[in-house]
């Protein structure tokens, strides 16, 4: 199918020469040529400018945004501050009824030291008289032996008093001695909540005072809210300086995306002169780049029909604009129903162009959505998983270029389109490209259109 087509080599062209300066003829040609030169220097600074201001914008964009979530960070830390201030206020207001409760129970507890001491007094009453009992019925155990049989009752219930003095005796003494041991552990505990001068000169032996404990939460609960509030006030100002920058970003913003739109019509207006200038009639230095452009989008344009004819394509599966993403990748790749086609045929077409004129980079075929179904073959490797940077460069294939420029070429169907602009190989690095762009077009239909990008 078309052998003699495919055999045949890409034709040569022969960058445009500046003809003699002789007669009016030479004399537009010449003029044609400076103005050539100069649209091309216009168009070069336009490209360059354009993507400087895009450059410039984006970075505007992430600035803008950055500083619209460190406002709403500030002010989310502001707001937190604030319930710092109101919770520390009310552990203050606790505090205080913390040390009036505990001044209460203080006052309590000194209550129930003189009770004890009252219990106490009682307690040593009671030992007295149980040793007063006991002697009294010690005497009267004696007197009962002395009157003989006459005194056996008297004498046995004289014995059971005695016994039960000594046992009454004994427990008042272990009353007494309770209460000895309570009054001492009541004593501390009532030190320990008192918030006096004596209280404090009972400290010496080095026991933390839960007064002084309280003293030292109320004062750190004070340091918090000082805090609270310093860094409240701090924050606002932070936040009111931030919501001043970050009007000015958004601002300059809104004027760079001006200034980018104008850059596009500045450079749009020098892409149309060298465009009137080329198509004037008189050679330029684009001439070989637009003529090379031609001649490969139409033997693309035979080559995808031959294929139509031959029934190894339907020209539904040709414009097929199904496209399908391809998992994983990035940047984004899609695949069609053509591809097995267009990777058989397109580079024998394409490659050759790469060698047949000076600073030719890439030429490629796009369909009318800019998608690129096989790249020159330095373009076509698979992509790295999770190398972006290298993916960009290398792996060129199988992509949608719907930029400005990518777009452009893929939908002109006048006989050829120039532009110029930067061509984004990642990472950073830009590369500033003139492009020649021609329609390809399968049974009169417009399929796409050939691209032919090279350096000047």
């Amino acid at each position: 199918m078309l052998m003699s087509f495919r055999r045949k080599p890409v034709a040569s062209v022969e960058p445009a020469s500046v003809e003699p300066t002789q007669g009016p003829g030479s004399e537009v040609h010449a003029l044609a040529q400076t103005l050539q030169q100069d649209t091309s220097g216009l168009g070069r600074e336009a490209a360059e400018l354009r993507g400087t201001l895009e450059d410039t914008a984006a970075v505007a964009r992430r600035q803008s945004e950055t500083l619209t979530h460190l406002l709403r960070q500030l002010q989310d830390i502001v707001r937190s501050q604030d319930q710092i201030s109101v919770e520390t206020h009310g552990s203050q207001g606790a505090m205080q009824q913390a040390r009036e409760s505990v001044a209460h129970v203080g006052r309590e507890v000194a209550g129930v030291v003189d009770t004890l001491h009252q219990v106490s007094d009682a307690a040593r009453q009671i030992t007295q008289v149980a040793l007063q009992t006991r002697l009294v019925a010690f005497n009267a155990s004696v007197e009962a032996k002395r009157a003989g049989e006459a005194g056996a009752g008297f004498s046995v219930v004289a014995d059971a008093v005695k016994d039960l003095s000594t046992q009454v005796e004994s427990i008042s003494k272990a009353i007494m001695s309770t209460v000895s041991q309570l009054d001492q552990r009541i004593q501390s505990l009532a030190s320990d909540l008192s918030d006096s001068a004596a209280a404090d000169a009972r400290t010496s032996d080095g026991r933390v005072r839960f007064h002084h404990a309280l003293q030292a939460v109320e004062q750190g609960v004070q340091r918090i809210n000082g805090a609270a509030d310093a860094s409240r006030s701090l924050s606002s100002g932070i936040t009111e300086q931030v919501g001043v920058m970050e009007g000015e970003v958004r601002q300059t913003r809104d004027v760079l995306d001006v200034a980018l739109r104008r850059s596009e019509s500045v450079l749009g207006v020098s892409e149309r002169l060298m465009d009137h200038l080329a198509s004037c009639g008189v050679r330029t230095a684009d001439s070989p780049y637009i003529d090379l452009a031609q001649q490969t989008a139409a033997r693309i344009s035979q080559a995808l029909e031959a294929a139509v004819a031959a029934g190894r394509v339907t020209v539904a599966d040709l414009f097929d604009e199904a496209y399908k993403p391809v998992a994983g990748s990035a940047p984004a790749q899609h695949l069609t129903r053509f591809n097995r086609l267009t990777d058989e045929l397109f580079p024998e077409v394409q490659e050759p162009v790469l060698n047949a004129l000076p600073g030719v980079v890439f030429c490629i075929a796009a369909d009318r959505n800019g998608y690129i179904s096989t790249h020159n073959r330095a373009y076509c490797h698979p992509q790295r998983a999770g190398d972006v940077v290298w993916n960009t460069a290398h792996s060129r294939w199988r992509r949608i270029f719907n930029d400005r420029t990518g777009l452009a070429s893929a939908r002109n169907q006048r006989p050829f389109l120039l532009q110029t602009y930067r061509r984004d190989m990642g990472g950073g690095q830009f590369v500033l490209l003139k492009e020649a762009a021609a329609p390809i077009v399968v049974q009169g239909r417009h399929w796409g259109g050939l691209r032919l990008a090279y350096r000047f």
